[in-house]
């Protein structure tokens, strides 16, 4: 009784704290206060004490939190439903979509090179990409109490970063792959072998799984107190930093040099390559080959647009009134919205695979087919 009730009390703290400060923050930031405090001081009340489980060590000062609040989308409880139903849509269309783009590629002979081997990689990344996150959205979004242990929040870290980090290096290996189709292309088959196509492809997942584990090591060296409440819908890097009651300046010296490694460095290599194939097309000026080309790159420099613009407004850009609810809905667009296009963006732009499509559907028989 006496654990019980020194953990209501470190509860009704927090929220009077929490209080408190949101009246200290300026107005645009009143949300996020309003918003946390809100789950703890209503429905969630009765859950608080269960929350915020505390083992002490032998010493009986240290503190370790078993598993952290997740407070989602910041939407209405009578908007739950809608957007329950939306991002069900989104995420069953996301895994079709992309498992579509890998059987098609499977099963189409002409298909089987290098381009599209890279794509099949990168639709296998953002299926999975999506369903790191959006399938503990949906069942938080039906429970009463969204917690995630301790153990489950470091593993969805690990596997949010390897898969943000495998598309990061397969959209730089996509691009270099349409650098050599045009301003090489009697060189394409020799330059982008086979050997070197699976090559680019193992190292994109040997670098991401070793830039993962760094980041999820270093996160389960730090200790976690009082707060366990993330303004997020997923265990993300910065929300966790921000709990945590221990020197966080290992962490952040890492995520700045490899956040630069991994996001920049692949950025400028991508932007380097599409200035080289602009300036090869400008040499030669032909209408024909204008159009060819942009059809070709055109798909990859949408997705690459809507994947980098997001992410590098979200984490290298960031402002300084961003509000959790900016936050999140940038969030939302990099790991629901971008692996959800990417199907439309490669298929509908793309002849061979709506040609791929067309022969799937008349080899099962289908009865009715898709015009050219």
């Amino acid at each position: 009784m006496t654990v019980r009730g020194s953990e209501e009390k470190v509860c009704n703290t927090g929220v009077e704290a929490g209080r408190e400060l949101s009246m200290l923050t300026p107005p645009t930031l009143s949300l996020e206060g309003s918003h946390e405090s809100s789950y703890c001081s209503s429905s969630f009340s009765s859950h608080c004490p269960e929350m915020m489980k505390q083992v002490h060590d032998e010493k009986g000062n240290q503190t370790i939190i078993s598993e952290f609040l997740l407070l989602g989308l910041p939407i209405q409880p009578e908007m739950k439903a809608p957007f329950y139903a939306l991002f069900l849509a989104m995420y069953l269309t996301t895994v079709l979509g992309n498992m579509l783009i890998i059987l098609l590629i499977h099963v189409d002979s002409h298909l089987h090179t290098p381009m599209y081997l890279l794509l099949s990689n990168l639709s296998f990344s953002d299926m999975c990409f999506s369903s790191v996150t959006i399938p503990k959205l949906l069942v938080n979004m039906q429970s009463k109490k969204p917690t995630i242990p301790y153990p489950g929040c470091l593993a969805q870290m690990y596997f949010f970063l390897f898969f943000a980090d495998l598309e990061s290096f397969l959209l730089v290996a996509m691009a270099y792959d349409r650098y050599v189709a045009i301003c090489y292309p009697l060189h394409y088959t020799v330059i982008m072998s086979p050997k070197l196509c699976n090559s680019l492809v193992a190292l994109s997942w040997v670098l991401t799984a070793f830039h993962a584990l760094l980041h999820t090591l270093l996160m389960s060296r730090l200790s976690f107190c009082a707060n366990n409440i993330i303004p997020h819908f997923f265990c993300d890097m910065s929300a966790l930093l921000k709990l945590a009651c221990s020197d966080t300046q290992t962490n952040e010296l890492v995520i700045f040099v490899m956040g630069g490694l991994i996001l920049v460095v692949p950025f400028w290599l991508i932007i380097t390559s599409y200035a080289r194939i602009i300036s090869s097309i400008l040499r030669v000026p032909s209408v024909r080959g204008i159009r060819k080309a942009f059809s070709t790159c055109g798909s990859h420099l949408s997705v690459v647009s809507l994947f980098y613009g997001t992410v590098i407004g979200l984490y290298l850009c960031p402002s300084t009134n961003n509000s959790t609810v900016k936050e999140t809905v940038m969030s939302i667009m990099y790991t629901v919205v971008t692996p959800m296009l990417n199907p439309f963006i490669y298929s509908l732009r793309n002849q061979d695979m709506k040609g791929a499509f067309r022969k799937l559907l008349a080899a099962r028989k289908f009865p009715f087919s898709l015009r050219p």
